[in-house]
């Protein structure tokens, strides 16, 4: 018995190895050692260090890069464009000309420039000290990226005064103690960008800043994965109840339905730039349990078609049942469905029936549904169905949840 106790005591100890390791191994060093020498990126001028910290497969969502640098003196990075991603410029310190569409202004770090799906972008360092960058990008298909350089480094650009283009400051007088979803006692935050920035499936743009002494958590990520990026300050963070220590320059994420917890371990603020990436292109969606009213209605008609009827079934709802519904108030959609072969309902061990196809049909109401039901529509609609089964039944349902990613 005491071996088997022991055997138990150790194997639970190993696995919680496994998963601290595995937990830290998500915690990224921004180490400027590491960095790897770029010349004319998207045809811009002078050189950087390069480096990425989290990549395409290391998020479920379509979270496509994080990469840091170093911008040098009288370098950047060229005026070009994307068709399918977002991306958005951070600079961390020191100060750098941005374009946005052909306009140029000068921004002082910290501050993060958002770039828009097809908008045409740069970043010039015209001074003599080195410039640390940081640059996200969300794409609309997962791991896809592409770019069209436009040949112009943005060297003596013409200069606005006052940006024309989206930013943030970085700034503490524009925290909040409230109306965040950080909950901790003096946690400040704000929301620096929201959905309606973005065209892609990024969700937002967190500034967080703990003081000393304070946490934040444990929140459960739903409907969302994040990548964190310590802007200051060292702490802990609880992944899941497995803890590690973060420090300044350190990235790491946050995956869907994971319990995140951040505590301040030092005697400065701890600082953070949290990024949101919805799993739905759907930004609106809700995943946090739904509502406890009914969001539509739904019915499921089961019919047993013959082999010979079957093709005029089908045909019929397309021609005839799909048109008679659309043009009735409060209709959703509906499908048709058609039984697997035998030999394919034996291999997923499928409940045995005698009914072959399904229609689903989906109201907002069932009083619109009955609407439906009374009117010459369906007069025609359904003796076009019935006809053409020998049996059929059916059952209704209120809908209290759904996916819909069409």
């Amino acid at each position: 018995m005491k071996s088997i106790l022991t055997l138990a005591i150790s194997l639970a100890t190993m696995a919680s190895w496994a998963q601290q390791s595995e937990s830290k191994e998500r915690i990224i060093h921004n180490d400027p050692a590491k960095y790897r020498e770029l010349s004319a990126v998207h045809a811009g001028a002078g050189k950087m260090g390069f480096t990425q910290l989290v990549g395409r497969n290391d998020l479920s969502t379509n979270f496509l890069y994080l990469h840091s640098g170093v911008i040098q003196p009288k370098s950047g990075i060229g005026h070009h464009f994307h068709h399918s991603i977002e991306e958005m410029y951070i600079l961390l310190d020191g100060e750098a000309e941005f374009t946005v569409n052909g306009r140029t202004s000068t921004l002082k770090g910290p501050v993060a420039v958002p770039c828009k799906l097809g908008d045409a972008h740069a970043i010039y360092n015209s001074s003599d000290k080195p410039l640390k960058w940081l640059n996200y990008a969300v794409s609309e298909r997962k791991a896809q990226g592409d770019a069209f350089d436009l040949g112009d480094t943005r060297e003596g650009a013409e200069i606005d005064k006052v940006p024309v283009f989206v930013s943030y400051e970085f700034t503490k007088d524009k925290l909040r103690a409230d109306n965040h979803p950080y909950l901790g006692n003096g946690v400040l935050a704000r929301r620096a960008f929201g959905p309606e920035v973005f065209r892609t499936s990024w969700n937002s743009v967190d500034h967080l800043v703990i003081p000393a002494g304070k946490s934040v958590g444990p929140r459960q990520l739903e409907g969302i994965e994040e990548v964190y990026y310590v802007l200051k300050g060292e702490g802990k963070l609880s992944i899941d109840g497995v803890t590690n220590e973060i420090a300044a320059d350190d990235a790491f994420t946050g995956l869907l339905g994971e319990s995140i917890s951040l505590e301040n371990t030092g005697a400065d603020d701890l600082e953070l730039l949290v990024i949101g990436v919805s799993v739905s292109a759907d930004k609106s969606a809700n995943y946090s349990g739904g509502s406890p009213e009914p969001i539509a209605m739904a019915l499921q008609m089961d019919f047993v078609v013959s082999l010979e009827n079957a093709a005029a079934f089908e045909k019929m709802y397309h021609s005839i049942y799909v048109p008679a519904m659309l043009v009735q108030d409060g209709y959703l959609s509906s499908k048709l469905l058609r039984l697997f072969p035998e030999e394919q309902a034996k291999g997923i061990e499928a409940e045995p029936t005698a009914f072959n196809y399904q229609i689903q049909i989906s109201f907002d109401t069932e009083e619109n549904r009955m609407k439906w039901v009374a009117s010459p529509q369906h007069q025609i609609a359904w003796p076009a169905a019935s006809q053409l089964a020998e049996s059929y039944k059916w059952r209704g349902y209120d809908v209290m949840g759904e996916d819909d990613q069409r």
